[in-house]
């Protein structure tokens, strides 16, 4: 396969991840913006792991969605003889860990390194996107503590014991 032609296929399948994964984003954040603030401690904490949870494993079925994409096409242009060896492939590469016990034939071997930079990037998104929503859990917490009078813990004083 030509190098235009690899080009070409990767910008397609690049195109098709980053479309699943802006969609996948914004349905998960649909859904986490459902998340209100409790009246009771114990359910804001309650409610506060289970957006995270939500979060992380909505994360993992996006990624786990645009490694099959790769793996289809790994697959599709006959690289590999069976799915289950694209899919390794594809797993391996997208997280850069590139085991190099599987490698593509010639002629399709950009394609690999595309999908290990695309996997990086999209990985990268996911990595800010979490790091915001648990960050938005702390600042809704916190804003909880404010308006039931709870007061944070005063910090220990310079080189002495922590208060008791």
């Amino acid at each position: 396969m030509t190098l235009i032609t690899q080009l070409a296929i990767a910008t397609l399948i690049v195109g098709a991840t980053v479309i699943v994964h802006l969609i996948g984003l914004a349905m998960l954040l649909a859904v986490l913006r459902r998340y209100r603030r409790g009246a009771v401690r114990s359910v804001v904490v309650l409610r506060n792991s289970a957006a995270i949870l939500v979060g992380a494993f909505g994360l993992f079925a996006l990624h786990a969605m645009e490694i099959w994409i790769w793996a289809g096409a790994f697959f599709g242009l006959g690289a590999f003889i069976d799915f289950e060896l694209a899919l390794y492939f594809s797993t391996s590469t997208y997280v850069t860990i590139g085991y190099g016990d599987v490698v593509l034939p010639p002629g399709l071997r950009i394609l690999g390194a595309i999908e290990g930079a695309s996997g990086i990037i999209l990985i990268g998104w996911s990595t800010a996107f979490f790091f915001s929503i648990v960050d938005r859990m702390k600042l809704l917490e916190r804003d909880f503590d404010s308006d039931h009078g709870h007061q944070p813990a005063p910090p220990p004083p310079e080189g002495g014991p922590p208060p008791a």
